[in-house]
């Protein structure tokens, strides 16, 4: 519950803090507003931590630089035509903004920005209005024009003006509903639910990249879930993210299934679990987490209703790295991420086939190999896809996924697995079978590495003279 005795005392103390005070009093020096707005404002209330301080005024751009350039080690120009620039002063991280209202003409993907005069004015046209609030400094007056405190006491997200209004603005804002909905726990006023189901569609006018941005964001939160249910039940992720929806395939009183949609969204929770109890300290692993969300989105297309109830998606694990790959280039996602989700996607169900019967050795080591450097996240995925509310088929499969991590763990400190090569190189390839370099040695090297997984180390000597018996044997 929201304290605002201690609310206030936090901004108090956000108001005092150096790099606040510095920057206040050169403003006012120079005769200008200045005010900490939005996010810090909000989180002292909430007494959550402030990572970034970010500021408006009445100033212009060049003005403010002029202003921060002898308090700041460090300037930088964030974006000149935004009104926005950033400083380093007493070593915290700051930025500040011009006034301004800024809005889409309905046809191109990039806001057109105008400067505005007043604070009210420039808390007016934010997204919502937990986060249209401002503290003036150094008066440290608390200016709210739209009702902010109230919201926060209410848990509640609350657009400034008409949310048909404030979307129409800037559609992006739909989207961040949904990351804050989930970053602070909050729920959506009905009246804005219902107008991001109404103008989903003028998302189309925004940026993948704006939109991939904000997905990335929703998805480092504690519980992206909350964010993700809004945007399927208002219909918004269809516009950019139309695999999820489609997981809520329909089931009818013969063919029975779990519902794709509900755990999938299970297993991204249950991989966040996971990914925090085995990395507690590092930061939210977004490429886990989208494959934990898309890692079953072949399966609608792939789905065939067998005689006598049952139900198949045979393959769906090859067709979903597939799709997973092309939906995310759409959105403009690095190579690296498109690659790491594509591959879990296409792997996530390979444990299963251990769990029906031990492995060897050597499909332990192909199934290292095969994961490569994404083993540690495949464990992860593995592990979370188990939403099974039958206990004793739950324990099984986590004693077998136990089982396998002990082997893999041995098999690594046996024979150094994460650096599997096979005992002749390149170079002694050829020298053995005195050819040069070609399509053959990479056949010769493949082969020999099949013998390093299926039999571990077997000696120089008696790979020299597998390799030659091979050759011998070629057509």
């Amino acid at each position: 519950m929201l304290n605002m005795a201690e609310g206030v005392q936090r901004l108090g103390a956000l108001a005092e803090s150096r790099a606040v005070a510095t920057l206040a009093r050169a403003f006012a020096d120079a005769g200008r507003e200045l005010a900490i707005v939005g996010g810090p404002v909000r989180d002292a209330l909430l007494g959550r931590e402030t990572h970034d301080l970010d500021f408006t005024t009445d100033a212009r751009p060049d003005e403010i630089l002029r202003i921060v350039t002898p308090i700041s080690s460090a300037q930088w120009d964030v974006g000149r035509d935004f009104g926005t620039i950033g400083a380093r002063i007493a070593g915290e991280q700051v930025e500040v903004t011009t006034y301004r209202a800024d809005s889409y003409d309905g046809v191109t993907r990039k806001p057109t920005v105008e400067f505005g005069d007043t604070l009210e004015g420039d808390l007016v046209r934010r997204d919502f209005t937990v986060n249209s609030m401002a503290l003036r400094v150094p008066s440290r007056v608390l200016v709210d024009p739209t009702g902010g405190v109230e919201d926060l006491l209410a848990q509640r997200l609350r657009t400034p003006a008409d949310p048909a209004v404030s979307f129409g603005d800037d559609p992006l804002r739909m989207l961040r509903a949904a990351r804050f909905s989930s970053q602070l726990r909050f729920d959506v006023d009905p009246a804005t639910e219902a107008a991001i189901g109404e103008l989903r569609e003028t998302i189309s006018i925004v940026s993948p990249e704006r939109i991939q941005s904000e997905l990335v964001r929703l998805l480092q939160t504690d519980d992206p879930v909350r964010g993700i249910r809004l945007l399927v039940d208002t219909g918004l992720m269809e516009e950019f993210l139309p695999e999820i929806p489609a997981l809520r395939l329909e089931v009818d009183e013969h063919h029975h299934h779990k519902d794709v949609y509900e755990h999938s969204l299970t297993v991204l929770r249950q991989a966040i679990e996971l990914e925090k109890e085995r990395n507690p300290d590092a930061s939210p692993d977004v490429p886990l987490r989208l494959a934990a969300l898309l890692h079953d989105i072949g399966k609608p297309s792939t789905r065939r209703l067998e005689p006598g109830g049952g139900v198949t998606f045979h393959h769906h694990d090859v067709r979903g790295a597939r799709m997973a790959k092309k939906r995310l280039q759409a959105l403009r996602f690095d190579s690296d991420t498109m690659n790491v989700v594509s591959r879990l996607i296409e792997l996530h169900l390979r444990f299963f086939g251990y769990a029906e019967g031990a492995w060897t050795d050597s499909a332990v080591r192909r199934y290292v190999r095969d994961a490569g450097a994404e083993l540690e996240r495949l464990h992860i995925l593995t592990r979370a896809d188990v939403t099974t509310r039958n206990k004793r088929k739950a324990a099984r499969l986590a004693g077998a996924y136990d089982d396998i991590e002990e082997r893999i763990h041995e098999l690594a400190a046996q024979e150094e697995l994460d650096a599997m090569r096979p005992e002749l190189d390149g170079n002694r390839i050829q020298e053995v079978l005195g050819i040069g370099p070609g399509r053959e040695v990479g056949e010769a090297y493949r082969f020999l590495l099949d013998i390093r997984l299926d039999e571990g180390l077997i000696g120089p000597e008696e790979a020299e003279r597998r390799l030659t018996e091979w050759w011998a044997g070629r057509d």
